[in-house]
C-alpha cells in the first residue's frame, strides 16, 4: 500500500473517530442481541430468513440487512391514499429497501408524529421499530413499539384493528428475538397468529407460524419447531396457486435453511420457484432462485450452486441481486480452488461495486468480496493462488475505507463497524499491525455503540492477532479472552439462526477458541491460572461444536467438573493447534498439567489419518504400530510416569479434531496396547455429562436387532447369535427383523424402564445431522425421532442407563463424522453410549458383546473395566487379535457404574 493511500485511510479515520467519540453513547448491549431475522408484517412473508438475507459471499460476519418493511395491505393503502403521510412512508418503505435505514427511519418518525390517524400512526411508530432494531437502537425501538401498542390499545375492535395489531405484535417479536428473548417472542408471536385468524388473514396466520417455529428453534426446541412447520406445509397445501402461496413457501425453504434442513429447504424453494413461473411472475421467481443457490452450495453441489447463481446473473433485472449472485459465485470458485475462474471474474465485481451507490447493501457487498479473498488467500499455499494478489492492497483499502464513509454517512454504526474491522484485517495480512490495532479498536467500539456483538467478538480476535503481532502477550490473551466471552453470550441465538454460521463455523468460530488456547499454553511453564482457563476453552468449544452440530443450543452442561468423582481416573485433553498438539491433564485432586509435541496441523492430521487407514488388517502391521507408536508418544508417553505414581487406572479422553476417528484403545507403546494398561473412556466434554453419575440399577434389557439386508445395507447373520448369548445372560426383551420397527420401538421403551437398550443394526455418523440415523425394518431413525423415541424416559426421570449401538459406523471420507456419535449419545440422554467406530466383522462383535454383558453383572467392576475386560478377551483370540476387530468399541459418558 503505498504512504499517500495509507494516509487517506487513517485521515478519514481520525476525522470520523473525533465524531464517533463525540456521540452520546446509547445503552449498554443486550446479553444476547443482533439476530438477522425478518419478520411478518403486512401481506407479504418475510419471516426468520429471506433471499435476500443471506450473506452474499457467505460468510458468518457479514450478515445481509433484514429485509425491508412489507407494504401496507390493498385495504390499508386504498384507505390512506394520499397525503403527505403516505408520500413519508412510501419514501421510507424506498430508503429501507436501498439500505439507507437511518434516513428511512427520519421519514417514518415524521409520518408518525405528524399523524392524525391512529391506525396508519401505529403502523408508522411499529416501522420507526423496525429501522431503529436494525440499527441497533433498543432504546429508540422500545419505545416506538410501545407507543404503536398504546395506539392499538385505545383503538375499538374491528377486522382492521386486528390485522394492523398483528403487524405490530410481529414487530414486537422480532424485537424480542433480536435482544436475545426467544421466549418472549413465541408468545408474542402467538398472539399474532390469534389475531391474524381473527381477521381472516390466512397468509399473516402462515407468517407468524413460521416466526414461532424460527423461536423455537432459537431456544433449542427442534422438534416443536419442526411440527410448527409442519402445520404450515399442511395448511399451504390447501391453498390455491398465487403469489402469495409463492413467498409462503419461499420463507418457509429459507427456514429450513436456517435449521439445516436443506433437502427439505431445496424441495419448498423449488415449488416456490415453479408456482411463480406458473403464474408469470419472473421477477420472484428469479429472487427466489437465488436462495436455492444458497442452499445447493451449503449442501455441497457446487456444480448445481455455480450454475443457480450463474441464472441468477442473467435473469435478474435487478443490479444489486446480481451483484450478489456474482460475489457468491465468486466466493464459492475459490473454495472449491477455480483459481482462473474467479480471477476472471473479479474485474467485472470490482467495477460494478465501485458503480454501486451508497446503501447498506453495498457496503456489505464490499466487505464480503474483501473477506472472500482474505479468507482464501490465507489457507491458499502456492504463491500464485493467493486472490489478495489479484488486486492492489491500495485499492482494496480504498474500497473499505470509501465504505467506512458511506456508512458514516448513512449513520449506520453496524456497516461502519464491518467496514473498518475488515480493513483492520486488510492491514494485518500486510503486517502493519500497529493500523490494523487501531482499525480493530474502531470497530470494536462501534460494534459496541451499536449492540452488535455478533460481530463484536471478530474485532477482539483481529486486536489480540495485532497485540500478538506486536509481541504484547498479556494484551493478546485479555483480547481473545474478551472474544470468547461475546461469543458464548450470542453464540445460541449465532448457531440456531444463521446458517451461514453452522456451516462456516470450522473458520469464523471454531479459530477463535484454538487461538486462546495457543496463547495461553504458549508459555514453556503456565500459570495454573492459564491451564484452568486453557480447559475451560477447550470444553466451551466442545459444547460449541456440538450445539453447531444440533442447530441450536440444545446442550446441557453442569457449571462444575465432575472428573474428581473418580479417584483412580485421570483426564486428558489433546488438542491440534497449527504448530503443535498440547495436551492438559487433570488428575484428581492435583494441579492441572500439560505437554506439547511441536508440529505443523498439517503434520498432526496426516499422521493421524494414516493410523485410521493401517487399522485395516490388510495393510502392513509394521506401519500400523509405528504410526500408533506416534500418537502414543503425543497423547499418553509424557504423562507415564505421573499416571502410574497416582495409581490412575481410567484414562478419559476429550478429544478434538481429528483425534476422535481413532482409538484410543489401540495406541502402542512400543510393547503394550493402551487398552492392556488402562480403562478407556470418551466424553464430549466433562462439563456435559450432567447428573449423569448415579447409582446402577439391575441388569435388564430391550434388544432389537437387523439380522437381513435392508434399505441398501448388506445381512447381519451375526446379530442372532450375539441377541441370543446377551439374553441367556440378562433379562432381556429382543425383537428381530420385521418386529424392529419404530413404532414397536416406541412402544417397549414407553412400556417397560430397561435400564439397558441394545441396538444390533447398522447406522452410521456422521458430520451432517440428517445423515446420522439408525436403521430399523420400516425407516431409518434419526436423531430427531430417536430424541422423540426417548423423550418420555427423561420426563420421567429414568433415562437410559446404557445405550448398545453395535453396529454402527462413522462416514466414510468426514473428518468430522464423530461429532455423530456423541451427538447419538447425548441426544438419546443415556447415561453411557457403547458404540463402534467402524462396523466390525459379526463374528468378533458377538463375542466381545457377550464377554462385555458378562463382566457387567459383576457390580464391583465398572463399565470402563468390563468393556476393557471384553476386549482383551477378543484381543486374545488369534482369530481377532488385530485392533480393527477390538479396538473400535468405545464407551462414551458415564464410566462407573
Amino acid at each position: 500500500m503505498n504512504r499517500q493511500t495509507r494516509r487517506n485511510v487513517l485521515v478519514h479515520l481520525q476525522r470520523w473517530w473525533q465524531q464517533c467519540t463525540s456521540v452520546p453513547q446509547r445503552r449498554q448491549p443486550m446479553a444476547l442481541v443482533a439476530l438477522m431475522l425478518v419478520v411478518v408484517v403486512g401481506v407479504t412473508i418475510r419471516p426468520a430468513v429471506s433471499a435476500n438475507a443471506l450473506p452474499e459471499s457467505h460468510h458468518a460476519s457479514l450478515s445481509q440487512p433484514s429485509e425491508p418493511p412489507p407494504q401496507q395491505s390493498q385495504q390499508s393503502q386504498q384507505q390512506y391514499a394520499g397525503g403527505n403521510v403516505s408520500s413519508l412512508l412510501s419514501q421510507g418503505h424506498q430508503l429501507y429497501q436501498i439500505g439507507k435505514l437511518s434516513d428511512a427511519l427520519s421519514h417514518w418518525r415524521q409520518a408518525a408524529e405528524s399523524d392524525n390517524q391512529p391506525l396508519r400512526q401505529a403502523l408508522s411508530w411499529s416501522y420507526v421499530s423496525l429501522a431503529a432494531q436494525d440499527l441497533g437502537d433498543w432504546q429508540q425501538a422500545d419505545s416506538a413499539i410501545a407507543r404503536s401498542l398504546s395506539l392499538l390499545a385505545d383503538h375499538p375492535e374491528s377486522e382492521e384493528a386486528n390485522h394492523m395489531r398483528a403487524q405490530v405484535l410481529n414487530v414486537q417479536g422480532r424485537l424480542s428475538l433480536k435482544k436475545g428473548q426467544p421466549e418472549t417472542a413465541w408468545e408474542i408471536w402467538e398472539q399474532a397468529e390469534t389475531t391474524y385468524e381473527r381477521s381472516n388473514d390466512w397468509l399473516g396466520k402462515v407468517g407468524a407460524q413460521i416466526n414461532q417455529a424460527q423461536a423455537l428453534q432459537t431456544m433449542g426446541l427442534y422438534r416443536r419447531a419442526s411440527l410448527k412447520l409442519e402445520e404450515v406445509v399442511d395448511d399451504l397445501q390447501d391453498q390455491p396457486d398465487s403469489a402469495l402461496k409463492a413467498i409462503a413457501l419461499e420463507s418457509l425453504g429459507n427456514v429450513f435453511q436456517t435449521a439445516g434442513s436443506l433437502e427439505q429447504s431445496r424441495q419448498y424453494l423449488n415449488e416456490s420457484i415453479a408456482l411463480s413461473e406458473r403464474i408469470g411472475d419472473q421477477a420472484a421467481a428469479t429472487a427466489t432462485l437465488f436462495s436455492l443457490a444458497n442452499t445447493l452450495r451449503l449442501i455441497g453441489d457446487t456444480e448445481a450452486a455455480i450454475q443457480t447463481y450463474e441464472r441468477v446473473e442473467a435473469q435478474s433485472l435487478r443490479a444489486p441481486l446480481q451483484l450478489k449472485a456474482q460475489i457468491n459465485r465468486f466466493s464459492l470458485l475459490l473454495s472449491d480452488q477455480q483459481w482462473q475462474a474467479a480471477q476472471n471474474l473479479l474485474p467485472n465485481v470490482y467495477n460494478q461495486l465501485k458503480s454501486l451507490p451508497a446503501s447498506r447493501e453495498s457496503i456489505y457487498s464490499r466487505v464480503n468480496l474483501v473477506e472472500s479473498l482474505l479468507s482464501n488467500s490465507e489457507t491458499g499455499s502456492n504463491a500464485a493462488h493467493q486472490p489478495m494478489s489479484w488486486l492492489p492492497v491500495d485499492k482494496i483499502a480504498t474500497l473499505l475505507s470509501e465504505s467506512a464513509q458511506q456508512a458514516e454517512s448513512l449513520q449506520d454504526t453496524r456497516a461502519q463497524s464491518l467496514a473498518l474491522g475488515e480493513l483492520s484485517k486488510v492491514y494485518g495480512h500486510i503486517e502493519q499491525w500497529t493500523d490494523s490495532q487501531v482499525l480493530s479498536q474502531s470497530a470494536l467500539q462501534l460494534a459496541q455503540v451499536g449492540n452488535a456483538q455478533d460481530i463484536a467478538y471478530r474485532w477482539q480476535q483481529q486486536l489480540g492477532k495485532a497485540y500478538y503481532a506486536q509481541s504484547n502477550l498479556d494484551a493478546a490473551i485479555t483480547s481473545y479472552t474478551e472474544a470468547v466471552e461475546t461469543l458464548n453470550q450470542v453464540r445460541r441465538d449465532l448457531l440456531a439462526t444463521n446458517s451461514d454460521v453452522q456451516y462456516s463455523f470450522k473458520k469464523t468460530v471454531e479459530p477463535v477458541y484454538r487461538e486462546l488456547v495457543h496463547l495461553l499454553l504458549l508459555p514453556d511453564a503456565p500459570t495454573q491460572k492459564s491451564l484452568l482457563q486453557a480447559r475451560e476453552a477447550i470444553e466451551a468449544l466442545q459444547l460449541a461444536e456440538l450445539e453447531n452440530y444440533f442447530k441450536s443450543a440444545c446442550i446441557d452442561s453442569s457449571a462444575e467438573y465432575i472428573d474428581r468423582l473418580d479417584s483412580e481416573a485421570a483426564v486428558l485433553y489433546p488438542i491440534v493447534l497449527s504448530d503443535r498438539v498440547e495436551v492438559v491433564l487433570s488428575l484428581p485432586d492435583l494441579s492441572l498439567q500439560h505437554y506439547r509435541t511441536w508440529q505443523t496441523e498439517e503434520t498432526t492430521n496426516q499422521t493421524i489419518g494414516e493410523l485410521f487407514q493401517y487399522l485395516n488388517p490388510a495393510l502392513s502391521t509394521r506401519k500400523r504400530l509405528g504410526l500408533s507408536r506416534q500418537v502414543y508418544d503425543w497423547v499418553v508417553a509424557p504423562a507415564e510416569a505421573v499416571l502410574n505414581k497416582n495409581n490412575i487406572k481410567t484414562l478419559v479422553f476429550v478429544l478434538d479434531g481429528r483425534f476422535r476417528s481413532i482409538p484410543m484403545a489401540a495406541l502402542y507403546d512400543g510393547e503394550k496396547y493402551l487398552l492392556q494398561k488402562y480403562n478407556i473412556a470418551l466424553t464430549p466434554g466433562l462439563k456435559l455429562l450432567g447428573p449423569h453419575f448415579q447409582n446402577p440399577k439391575p441388569l435388564a434389557a430391550l434388544m432389537l436387532g437387523i439380522t437381513e439386508a435392508r434399505d441398501g445395507f448388506s445381512a447381519l447373520p451375526g446379530v442372532k447369535s450375539e441377541l441370543e448369548q446377551i439374553s441367556a445372560r440378562v433379562n432381556a426383551e429382543v425383537l428381530f427383523d420385521e418386529d424392529f420397527t419404530k413404532a414397536n420401538l416406541s412402544h417397549e421403551i414407553d412400556r417397560v424402564p430397561f435400564p439397558i437398550l441394545h441396538l444390533a443394526t447398522h447406522g452410521q455418523f456422521s458430520s451432517d445431522r440428517e445423515k446420522t440415523f439408525l436403521l430399523a425394518w420400516d425407516q431409518r431413525i434419526t436423531l430427531s425421532d430417536l430424541d422423540d423415541l426417548l423423550r418420555s424416559r427423561r420426563q420421567q426421570s429414568e433415562p437410559i442407563e446404557l445405550m448398545v449401538l453395535s453396529a454402527c459406523q462413522t462416514a466414510e471420507g468426514d473428518d468430522r463424522a464423530a461429532l455423530g456419535l456423541a451427538g447419538m449419545a447425548l441426544r438419546s440422554g443415556a447415561r453411557s453410549t457403547l458404540a463402534t467406530l467402524w462396523a466390525v466383522n459379526d463374528e468378533s462383535t458377538a463375542a466381545l458383546m457377550a464377554e462385555f454383558y458378562q463382566f457387567l453383572e459383576d457390580t464391583d467392576l465398572s463399565k470402563a473395566e468390563a468393556l476393557r475386560l471384553a476386549q482383551i478377551k477378543i484381543l486374545q483370540n488369534p482369530k481377532f487379535s488385530h485392533p480393527y476387530y477390538w479396538s473400535p468399541f468405545v464407551l462414551i459418558g458415564n464410566w462407573l457404574s
